[in-house]
């Protein structure tokens, strides 16, 4: 049996109507990307991008105040989210934020907010 979940009906104040949860499931990669954005780290770490800024894992590190492992393990999930791309120049791996990735991701959300709620 599929989960209900209760909208509002814009017909109606006040009034909700009942929908089948598996109609207004969150795609996958909206999944990813709202995980991506839900650490108080991972914000910092994207507040380091701003302007276009390209950063090392050590950059990252010594600028958001935390180990290099612990960026890198961040990046991975800020990537996974289609929040950050990286690029490799020589041995060093440079970040920056994915602006299209992050607006396709907002697309979806929108989407699927507007068709659930």
């Amino acid at each position: 049996m599929a989960k209900q979940a209760t909208v509002p009906d814009d017909d109606l104040p006040g009034a909700r109507t009942t929908c089948a949860a598996s109609e207004v499931e969150i795609a996958a990669a909206t999944h990813e990307f709202l995980k991506a954005l839900a650490s108080p780290t991972r914000q910092r770490i994207m507040l380091l991008f701003a302007r276009g800024a390209e950063l090392s894992v050590n950059e990252i590190a010594e600028r958001a105040g935390v180990g290099q492992s612990t960026a890198s393990q961040q990046l991975t999930l800020l990537r996974r989210g289609g929040i950050v791309t990286s690029r490799r120049e020589g041995k060093v791996v440079l970040y920056r934020a994915d602006r299209e990735g992050t607006l396709a991701a907002l697309a979806d959300l929108q989407a699927y907010l507007e068709n659930c709620c």
